[in-house]
């Protein structure tokens, strides 16, 4: 099982490939934020463990294994993306509450969400009916 570091990885390099075919240090390093070093070692070690095949100076590949994973985790912070803005949190707020729990849920809780999101999408009204509620939670602090 990937490390929370190991997934941010996973689920970059499965983006950028899906965006512009192919993944490189430099690409994954910007998205990141951090150094290139930084992004070297933890390729070697994504490829060690069976994620991806790098080679040095020729570029990177996901496997099955990588795909599958990372496909899932752009699923799980979409995901959690979709719930949060249901639930009504602001839209300058989404991204960073999303990177702070995405990794310290179980997939069991990914999977009831996903069930929450489909009851609130089945049917607007209940989504209305939420609004209502923090409405008059709100107007209760004023």
């Amino acid at each position: 099982m990937p490390t929370p570091s190991m997934e941010d990885y996973i689920e970059q390099i499965y983006k950028l490939i899906e965006e512009k075919t192919y993944a490189r240090v430099s690409d994954i390093a910007e998205a990141l934020s951090v150094h290139p070093s930084s992004v070297t070692k933890m390729v070697q070690k994504l490829d060690k463990d069976g994620y991806l095949v790098y080679e040095k100076y020729r570029g990177l590949t996901l496997t099955i294994k990588g795909r599958k994973i990372g496909k899932r985790l752009v699923f799980r912070h979409a995901l959690l993306e979709q719930m949060l803005k249901i639930i009504g949190v602001k839209d300058e707020n989404i991204y960073n509450d999303v990177e702070g729990i995405e990794h310290h849920l179980s997939w069991d809780s990914i999977d009831r969400i996903g069930d929450l999101v489909q009851f609130f999408e089945e049917d607007i009204s209940r989504i209305d009916a939420l609004r209502d509620i923090q409405k008059q939670n709100e107007n209760e602090l004023e």
